[in-house]
Formats: C-alpha cells, sequence, structure tokens
C-alpha cells in the first residue's frame, strides 16, 4: 500500500524536525493503513505509539481518536474487554471537548455491549 510509505515519510520527516503532533498523527495514519490492510498487530503497535506521542502534546482530539481507532482494531480481534475500555477512554475525551464524535462512539458501545450481554 503505497500510503504507508507515505506515512513513513512523514514520520521521518516529523522526528527530524521535532514535530510532535506531526508525529503522533503519522504513527495514528500508520496504524489506519495497517488496519485496512488486516495487520491487526501492526496497527495496534502504531496506534500505541501514537497514543504515547499524542498524550505529550495534551493533543485530546487526537488522543480521542487514537483511542476509537485502537478500539475498533481490538474488538476485531476478539479483544472485547479491551476494546470497550478503549472506546470508553475515548468517548470521556470527545465529550469532555464536545466533539461530533462523541456520539458515534457512544452508538458504538451501546451495539458492543448489547452483543455482549447476548453472549453471556
Amino acid at each position: 500500500m503505497q500510503a504507508i510509505g507515505f506515512y513513513e515519510q512523514a514520520l521521518v520527516i516529523a522526528k527530524e524536525t521535532g514535530d510532535c503532533r506531526g508525529e503522533g498523527s503519522a504513527l495514528n495514519n500508520l496504524g489506519i493503513a495497517w488496519a485496512t490492510l488486516g495487520a491487526t498487530e501492526n496497527a495496534v503497535n502504531f496506534y500505541d505509539q501514537a497514543l504515547t506521542i499524542i498524550r505529550e502534546t495534551g493533543d485530546r482530539r487526537a488522543e480521542g481518536s487514537a483511542l476509537n481507532n485502537l478500539a475498533l482494531v481490538l474488538y476485531s480481534t476478539n479483544c472485547h474487554a479491551r476494546a470497550i475500555k478503549q472506546a470508553e477512554h475515548a468517548l470521556s475525551i470527545f465529550q469532555a471537548i464536545d466533539s461530533p464524535n462523541a456520539e458515534m462512539v457512544r452508538q458504538t458501545l451501546a451495539q458492543w455491549r448489547a452483543l455482549a450481554s447476548k453472549t453471556e
């Protein structure tokens, strides 16, 4: 996938220039690209790296986005409890910053919880 190469270049440039926000964004985008390819282990790794950098910058919107992306990948790999925990954290951030993404995460959590209650 050509996007991965571009995101890797962006990551190198961000690191070289000390652009922490750009670094977090590139790592999050690499997670998205790997998740799209079904390489969930790589995706989780990049999301975890992105969250470390993003938290250092204090960018709450980006943190919520990375947490939500991580939750979606975790849920797809049957790590349901961890996925729900990450989505709940994303939701709390989105609510705190009045993000329109809060409703999407709220609906996703409702679906996941409904499915979980059917399997218990």
